[in-house]
């Protein structure tokens, strides 16, 4: 095994989490090593404004604030490679993680592949993502003051979501596929009771309706499809929020760290240690509740400090 593909720590992820303890451990003198992925950045790098992250008053574009992540994890010693690991061994120590035919080993893991809201998979939804297309209100719903939104979906987060945007929003549109909703018999009420959230039943989101003038992307509206009729409807709103949903980057953990039914990997409580001594978990990969930049930045520095600190011990 030679020097140049065995390291103490490697950090599988590049968002706030992973950058964030590639940080740490860098001022650690820990030599961290980041596999980017395939979206380098995470989900911040398809977010346009950030304006909820501490240390920004006047608000930062997603893609730049992840590159002074970047920028900050590198000055302090870290390596940073766009390549996506394609398979993990955690049955022994050093850890072996695959990029292709490459083996690397690793006396400690940091996973911190995020999670994925669960899209339309309509062109006109990526078309307009971060221009009036969300999967985050908390994230976004700021920017949709006086205006009319469409939230996507039946479940408890949709109507988490739609109660949240009513603070912002002028009126709240739940399009749902069936004629009742999945959400918990309090979440419904919640939002049955809200004066500013209405229901349109047994419909789907078919099309992103938005214009382009000067350069800027905005959102018109939705073509409605009613699934019992087939009849398809124009519907006017300034904004569409996706409900329906996040999955864990987690497929390739299957099997080697315990999870909870939906896949987010379980975490010790009030620290980053899996089931597996000396690998941690990070960010959204662990959080099926908060899914914020800064809370994921939060567990990246609870990782790197956890993996020191094992490291120290198996030292010891």
């Amino acid at each position: 095994m030679s020097d140049n593909n065995h390291h103490k720590v490697i950090i599988i992820g590049s968002g706030p989490a992973g950058l964030t303890a590639a940080i740490y451990a860098g001022r650690a003198n820990l030599n961290p090593v980041v596999f980017e992925g395939t979206q380098p950045g995470g989900q911040l790098t398809i977010t346009t404004e950030v304006e909820n992250y501490p240390g920004f008053p006047k608000g930062i574009m997603g893609p730049e604030l992840m590159d002074l992540f970047r920028q900050q994890a590198l000055r302090f010693g870290a390596q940073a490679f766009f390549e996506e690991v394609t398979e993990v061994d955690f049955s022994k120590r050093p850890f072996r993680i695959a990029v292709d035919e490459t083996a690397y080993f690793a006396e400690s893991v940091i996973i911190s592949t995020g999670a994925s809201a669960k899209l339309l998979n309509i062109p006109s939804e990526s078309q307009f993502m971060g221009y009036g297309v969300s999967a985050c209100a908390t994230c976004d719903g700021f920017f949709f003051k006086n205006q009319h939104v469409v939230v996507v979906g039946g479940g408890d987060t949709a109507m988490e979501e739609a109660t949240y945007l009513t603070k912002h929003a002028a009126r709240v549109t739940v399009v749902h596929r069936r004629k009742e909703l999945r959400a918990s018999k309090v979440m419904q009420e919640r939002a049955f009771k809200n004066p500013k959230i209405e229901f349109i039943w047994d419909s789907v989101v078919e099309e992103v309706l938005g214009k382009i003038e000067d350069g800027k992307k905005s959102v018109t509206g939705v073509r409605l499809k009613n699934v019992r009729s087939g009849a398809m409807t124009d519907f006017i709103c300034d904004g569409l929020f996706l409900a329906i949903g996040h999955q864990p980057n987690t497929h390739l953990f299957q099997g080697q760290v315990e999870m909870d039914p939906v896949g987010y990997i379980i975490t010790e409580p009030q620290s980053a240690r899996t089931s597996v001594p000396g690998v941690f978990a990070a960010g959204d990969v662990a959080d099926p509740t908060y899914r914020q930049a800064v809370s994921a930045a939060g567990t990246g520095c609870v990782a790197a400090i956890d993996a020191e600190r094992f490291l120290a011990h198996q030292e010891a």
